[in-house]
């Protein structure tokens, strides 16, 4: 048995400095079968970097305070203090605090199976320089720690952070 304050878990944020506050409790806690981060996203922070999918792990993500807007396949969707949404492998999202929220937003994101996903399985959907049109690019972290997305169509690569 293992026990941690989530006030005691070391702030690990996004290198992209899209979130002030996240705290990665599967690894304070050592977890191998799932992923657990706690976030307070103020306005305008998000959970990510950007409108991605996971291809290795489903997200489920609980909002525990304030109102959480998703940028989903399907539209827009807002969830609510109390309120879950789920995100199978393969369906892009990116969960957010709109801009013009009066209040932060406090919330969890799961991530299964396994206690990390493996970068190379995540997508993200940008605006490609050569395409000129928004396609899915891969992520890989370089070794200074930043983010480089790679065209799946054309192969053009641009590093973020």
């Amino acid at each position: 048995m293992e026990k941690v304050s989530i006030d005691e878990v070391d702030n690990e944020t996004n290198p992209m400095g899209v979130h002030s506050v996240r705290r990665p409790i599967s690894a304070a806690l050592g977890f191998t079968d799932f992923a657990m981060n706690y976030f307070e996203l103020e306005p305008g922070e998000s959970f990510s970097g950007g409108y991605h999918t996971h291809h290795d792990q489903e997200e489920v993500f609980y909002v525990e305070a304030g109102t959480a807007a998703f940028d989903t396949e399907d539209g827009t969707v807002t969830v609510e203090s109390g309120d879950v949404i789920r995100f199978a492998p393969g369906e892009f999202q990116q969960g957010y605090n709109p801009e013009d929220a009066d209040e932060r937003v406090v919330g969890f994101a799961f991530g299964a199976p396994g206690a990390q996903h493996e970068w190379d399985q995540i997508e993200s959907l940008v605006h490609c320089r050569v395409c000129e049109d928004e396609r899915g690019h891969g992520l890989t972290i370089t070794d200074d720690g930043a983010f480089e997305l790679t065209c799946t169509d054309c192969e053009n690569s641009f590093v973020l952070g």
